[in-house]
């Protein structure tokens, strides 16, 4: 893994695209002051929002809204404004926005899905995957109790970490650990990628780029470019495209203002 550290002094870095999912503004575990720095120290000619961005399902059940959420929007939109291509991909989380597909506001496209063609040539299908999730097409209750779970392991990571850090022991994260060494979400995710595989074959994509699962990795599958942007609830994560054309995961580390490369994963564990 590489890495390289940036000032306050330094330029941004520009990628030719930038797609970023799982924002969940309004949830309490939302890491919006990480992704407002990174935005800080990186621009992009086109931006990707892959759904999930607000967390309707959170503001519903309780008011959260930070100065660093608002601070968050309002960056997005003034980069909108300086001329960055802005396209807005609802999530389920986000779902009130699937209501205004097709409309354009503050510089900024609201579409159901649509297709990035690379430096290459190659088109990548980019689609928020709610909807090859069966748990949340068909059980939303159990879609729900599942998010309170999840809301649950985020704070016993920060309870967990709070000591670690005392004792200058690196991050350690539950859920991603959970979703590593668990069967059973080791099956669930490799069924969701072979799913938005099969989805992308359908739209004659050479790839997917996805959110939902808040798990990011670039691997292939079945012959399909899979590649999820991850989240910025745990894992801070960006997929990125440079202008040479190749597709790069970045982990972003607000304490050493430090960016992060993710390793390519070649095959999934079985």
């Amino acid at each position: 893994m590489g890495s390289y550290d940036v000032s306050d002094e330094s330029p941004e870095r520009r990628f030719r695209t930038l797609f970023i999912s799982d924002v969940h503004l309004g949830a309490r575990g939302s890491q919006a002051d990480l992704l407002l720095d990174f935005l800080r120290y990186h621009d992009a000619d086109t931006i990707y929002l892959v759904g999930d961005i607000v967390d309707g399902w959170a503001l519903k059940s309780s008011w959260h809204w930070p100065q660093s959420h608002n601070d968050l929007v309002q960056k997005l939109l003034r980069k909108a404004r300086k001329g960055a291509k802005v396209i807005y991909i609802p999530g389920n989380h986000d779902e009130f926005l699937r209501n205004y597909y097709g409309t354009h506001f503050g510089g900024i496209d609201v579409v159901e899905n649509t297709v990035h063609t690379g430096v290459d040539g190659k088109r990548y299908l980019v689609i928020h995957g709610d909807i090859f999730d069966l748990v949340v097409q068909n059980a939303r209750w159990l879609a729900h109790l599942g998010d309170k779970a999840y809301d649950f392991a985020i704070q016993m990571n920060r309870f967990v970490n709070f000591f670690r850090r005392m004792f200058g022991v690196p991050y350690w994260s539950l859920s991603q650990w959970a979703k590593q060494k668990v069967k059973n979400a080791v099956n669930y995710i490799g069924a969701f990628e072979q799913a938005l595989a099969a989805e992308a074959r359908r739209h004659e994509a050479d790839g997917v780029i996805c959110g939902h699962i808040h798990y990011a990795v670039i691997r292939d599958e079945a012959g399909i470019r899979y590649m999820n942007c991850g989240d910025w609830v745990e894992s801070c994560t960006a997929l990125v495209e440079h202008d040479d054309g190749h597709f790069e995961i970045i982990t972003w580390a607000d304490q050493l203002r430090k960016a992060v490369p993710v390793p390519q994963v070649a095959a999934r564990a079985a």
